[in-house]
Order: structure tokens, then C-alpha cells, then sequence
């Protein structure tokens, strides 16, 4: 594993956590670990349509932030119970960058006693449950100055979570 660079702050604004990764990205060349907290907000994707994906009337009344992030996937909540991460580096063909991506994770839970343990294409699971969100749910991104995948580790309540999202009949 290559040694990266770790980044945190105590700042919990999602515009500026965002547009921090997007610079590390597109401005940068090294390994980066960026570690960060985001006051409650939806973090949409690039391509995602936010009128049909997000409650607008119940997050501007609640004062949670909708951002737009640079990577695809879906819609997430964050708040004060999710830790997210991002690994940025430069561009490589890694065979399975998530797993890869993941590992000083895991090693890190299980050196807290926590057993957790790669799980499927891109998850984290602790005790048979996900507790991270990497590539569906979140996003991934591969340009020609590097790559970067993003992380949330929740342990959120779910309450503001779904009064935050337009929940279409099919989706119950």
C-alpha cells in the first residue's frame, strides 16, 4: 500500500468537504486519505436529478444543505453520525481498488477490536452488517489526473433520512 497522505479538520460544511476532494483530485498528484464530518445535508450525484431524488420543501424548512458531488451513484444523507472518507491517488489500474482502497479500514477496526471485513464488490461489514457505503451508494471517479473513491460510514437514525428523499411507491 502506498503511503498516503491523511487529511482531517473540524470543518463540517459539505460545500467546502466536497470542493476539498475535487481540488485534491484535479490539483494534486499524491496519496490522500481525507477524512471528514458533514452537518446534516444530501449529497446528490453528478448525475442525478435533485428535484426528483431529494424533499426540497423538507430540507430547505430543516436547513440541510443539498450538494451536488463530483462522483456518480446515489442520493446519501449525512449528518453528524456518518464518518466519511476519501482515497485519492493517482491514476493506476488497481484490480480491485475498492478492496484495496478499504483495507487500512479494516485494519484499523479490527485493531480496535472491532471485526470487520471486506464484504461483496465495495462494502464494509461488521458482524454480518454494512456499515459503509463505497461505489453504488456513493461514487467513484477515474480521470486523466487521478482517481478517487468515496466512503460513508453511517450510524445515523433513519427518521430524517427518509423525510429528506422523495420516496416513489416502488421504491417501498
Amino acid at each position: 500500500m502506498k503511503n498516503f497522505q491523511f487529511i482531517t479538520h473540524e470543518f463540517n460544511d459539505a460545500y467546502f468537504n466536497l470542493a476539498s476532494e475535487e481540488y485534491l483530485l484535479k490539483h494534486t498528484d499524491g496519496f490522500y486519505f481525507y477524512l471528514w464530518i458533514n452537518e446534516p445535508s444530501v449529497i446528490v450525484g453528478v448525475n442525478q436529478n435533485a428535484f426528483q431524488e431529494v424533499n426540497l420543501n423538507y430540507t430547505e424548512k430543516n436547513g440541510i444543505k443539498v450538494v451536488r458531488r463530483l462522483t456518480g451513484g446515489g442520493a446519501v444523507f449525512h449528518d453528524y453520525g456518518n464518518l466519511c472518507y476519501t482515497v485519492i491517488a493517482p491514476y493506476e489500474q488497481a484490480e480491485n481498488a475498492y478492496k484495496t482502497f478499504t483495507a487500512p479500514v479494516i485494519e484499523y477496526l479490527n485493531s480496535l477490536g472491532v471485526k470487520a471485513e471486506f464484504s461483496g464488490r465495495n462494502d464494509i461489514t461488521v458482524n454480518g452488517q454494512k456499515i459503509s457505503l463505497g461505489e453504488d451508494g456513493v461514487g467513484s471517479i477515474e480521470c486523466e489526473v487521478g482517481q478517487m473513491y468515496n466512503y460513508t460510514i453511517s450510524a445515523s437514525g433513519y427518521e430524517t433520512i427518509e423525510d429528506a428523499f422523495m420516496i416513489s411507491p416502488e421504491d417501498e
